[in-house]
């Protein structure tokens, strides 16, 4: 579990990584890119940023793309406005989260959706319903 210190270095690198991206980059690759979260290294040399990419998986290798060779300007952004040393690597990854929560609740609708059918299809008296 990171400190109490690299937690907030956390939050305020994924802050100030929106921002640059909001305001400074004009890579038109960058588009539709949401910051879920850094990971910092306890010696704060190294940091994943996790992100979620609207689009194709053909769009998000784009976006991934722009983001890895902007990463320095983004880097040197970061400097000016938080004068932190090391100022961490910076390591784009998307953030598979949203994905794996987007295709579990399809799958659920799908069970809930089957198991309506089964249940239209059943006569009454087959049901295991203790309470019909």
């Amino acid at each position: 579990m990171p400190s109490q210190r690299i937690r907030r270095v956390q939050n305020l690198l994924r802050a100030e990584i929106s921002i640059v991206l909001q305001r400074k980059l004009k890579d038109p690759r960058v588009a539709m890119v949401t910051i879920t979260g850094v990971e910092a290294a306890p010696d704060l040399r190294e940091a994943r940023v996790y992100v979620t990419v609207h689009g194709e998986r053909e769009a998000r290798d784009k976006v991934l793309a722009g983001l890895q060779s902007a990463a320095g300007f983004i880097r040197l952004e970061l400097m000016k406005v938080l004068h932190l040393r090391p100022m961490p690597h910076l390591e784009f990854r998307t953030d598979e989260a949203f994905e794996r929560a987007d295709r579990t609740l399809d799958l659920l609708e799908q069970i809930r959706h089957e198991q309506e059918q089964r249940d239209a299809s059943a006569e009454p008296g087959d049901r295991a319903d203790p309470d019909e």
